[in-house]
């Protein structure tokens, strides 16, 4: 088998559709400088050596929105990839209406609570896209 060129190297990304008692999900803008700057995505981020998705997810939202929520109210939904020349993302979608403190932009540009229609419309990265369909009975839900 012939060599394609340098091998992409994989991660595993998780994010969370965090929704309010409106049916709304948290979403946040990418900071200036980042790549993808700008756009809207679910809160979350890379996985660490040795955590579990959750155990990684529960530890991003800590550090990225300031709140704390437990492992046992995350809710798989769905998941995406995204590939490129370098690099193959698997990103991982979890739900919650149960966590503790007030979101805080600590690692964006801004934070949104947005009804389904009003995150259709925004600008998203490319494998936050595909999770807005498979997520919108999760905020019609009461």
């Amino acid at each position: 088998m012939e060599n394609a060129g340098p091998a992409r190297r994989s991660i595993l990304v998780v994010a969370a559709a965090l929704i309010d008692p409106e049916g709304r999900v948290l979403v946040q803008q990418r900071a200036p400088g980042k790549s993808l700057a700008g756009l809207w995505e679910f809160p979350g981020g890379k996985a660490e050596p040795g955590e579990s998705p959750e155990e990684a997810l529960v530890r991003e939202l800590d550090e990225e929105l300031g709140i704390a929520i437990d492992a046992a109210a995350l809710s798989p939904v769905a998941f995406s990839t995204a590939t490129d020349d370098a690099l193959s993302l698997v990103l991982l979608l979890f739900a919650s209406r149960v966590w503790r403190g007030v979101p805080r932009p600590f690692d964006a540009a801004a934070l949104r609570w947005c009804a389904i229609d009003a995150l259709r419309r925004l600008p998203m990265p490319p494998a936050d896209v595909p999770l807005i369909d498979p997520l919108a009975p999760w905020l019609s839900a009461t």
